[in-house]
């Protein structure tokens, strides 16, 4: 079979496909990963084959590339924004707040991928995939796959946040009356549709399956969507595992990391960073915090032991931690969550809260809002992950958890079967 990937030209979202991609490469079919002209170099990193749609988008930074304004940003920064912020409490939610939201997201998704839609389209068109994989924010995807004759399946970064706001703009649309029962999504779809010979069908929106990464722990589950559920396998680019990693830590080690979202996106961290390495030096631990070099400067003198990195191989280093903290970020949670490990979630950005909250619900770890952080509470919380057996308990039960689920090579054949299903050529 033919399979084409497509992304947005953002490096965080990109990364979570390429075990998936290269599973169904290794099993004799052809994969190439269509973006913007400027993110095929981060394509071929993964050694994958990269096909340029469309014009250059800039830095291809997410929220920034989009030229939105900093409000907006601080929105996403702040958890899940509208209309995605639903799932929370979708039972004061109203029609005219939620459709508005809703309009508001896919203009905001219309400006990032309209430079790659008509590229997509072509090249789908002429090479003819049999299947084409998509991100939730790359809704251009399913278009090209309508366009061609080809199957689609979304393939989730994230909680299933997506096809939830979807499911609750319905029940909400259903129950207005007939004139007042407009859908942003189903008339940008159409307007394709008219122009490549398709109809819109619900499917475009959330997918004729959705490849899940992600286990029920970790996940909120839609209903109507048909989930094919794998391991999450971490990737995160070229990486070199440092000489004293190598070695055994001498003392409990504990890793620190608050992302890259931070500072490539944002201004900087939302904690107070240089109190929480002071609180734990309190601790017998060995700290292993990763930083940006940008931030560095900021801290000063750092506690003796404290080994400050710029960066770190996570699914590397977990293995050898009795704890970690991080941002609660789904890839640095999951990659953590394949070991015994107990984890500390500092939130503040998207899905994060949400996933702190699933974590410390499942039991394998603990969670603060960033916004009521303090040296003193991450080195309560830090202390309690060492010392109370329930931690590690849970955090094995999640790790088997994941273990349980197929790999992404076990789940080959059902994608296989789904694609001859769904395509119309």
């Amino acid at each position: 079979m033919r399979i084409l990937f497509t992304v947005l030209p953002q490096k965080s979202t990109f990364l979570y496909l390429v075990p998936m991609a290269w599973a169904l490469r290794t099993a004799g079919h052809e994969v190439v990963v269509a973006s913007t002209p400027d993110f095929t170099d981060t394509i071929t990193q993964a050694g994958l084959t990269a096909v340029p749609a469309g014009r250059p988008t800039g830095d291809g930074r997410m929220l920034v590339a989009r030229g939105v304004t900093p409000e907006v940003v601080e929105k996403y920064r702040a958890g899940l924004p509208p209309p995605y912020d639903i799932v929370n409490d979708p039972g004061n939610a109203t029609w005219q707040d939620t459709l508005e939201a809703c309009a508001g997201a896919l203009e905001s998704l219309k400006f990032e991928m309209f430079p790659m839609l008509g590229g997509l389209v072509n090249f789908a068109r002429q090479w003819q995939p049999d299947l084409v994989v998509w991100h939730p924010f790359t809704l251009c995807g399913p278009i090209a796959a309508k366009a061609c004759g080809a199957a689609h399946a979304r393939m989730l970064f994230s909680v299933d946040v997506f096809a939830e706001t979807r499911n609750q703009f319905l029940r909400l649309k259903a129950e207005q009356p007939a004139e007042k029962q407009e859908d942003p999504y189903a008339d940008w779809f159409s307007a394709y549709g008219r122009k490549y010979g398709f109809e819109f069908t619900e499917d475009m929106v959330t997918g004729q399956f959705t490849i899940d990464q992600f286990p029920r722990s970790l996940q909120m589950v839609a209903d109507g969507v048909d989930y094919v559920r794998t391991q999450y396998v971490p990737y995160g680019g070229p990486a070199i595992v440092p000489k004293w990693l190598q070695a055994p830590p001498e003392r409990p080690r504990v890793a620190l990391t608050l992302g890259s979202t931070a500072t490539d996106v944002y201004n900087g961290y939302t904690v107070p960073l240089i109190d929480i390495l002071t609180a734990l030096s309190e601790l017998d631990i060995e700290l292993v915090a990763t930083v940006a070099e940008s931030e560095q400067h900021k801290l000063g003198a750092v506690p003796a032991n404290v080994r400050l990195v710029p960066y770190v191989p996570w699914h590397a280093i977990v293995p050898t931690c009795s704890a970690v903290i991080h941002h609660a970020g789904l890839a640095t949670l999951a990659t953590t969550a394949r070991h015994p490990v107990p984890q500390l979630a500092l939130h503040y950005h998207f899905d994060q809260p949400l996933l702190g909250r699933m974590l410390a619900e499942q039991g394998a770890g603990l969670e603060i809002h960033a916004s009521k952080v303090t040296g003193d509470n991450v080195r309560d919380s830090v202390r309690r992950l060492l010392t109370q057996p329930v931690f590690g308990e849970r955090a094995t039960a999640l790790r088997d958890e994941i273990f349980a689920l197929p790999t992404p090579n076990d789940i080959v054949g059902r994608i296989e079967e789904l694609t001859v299903k769904y395509r119309t050529r």
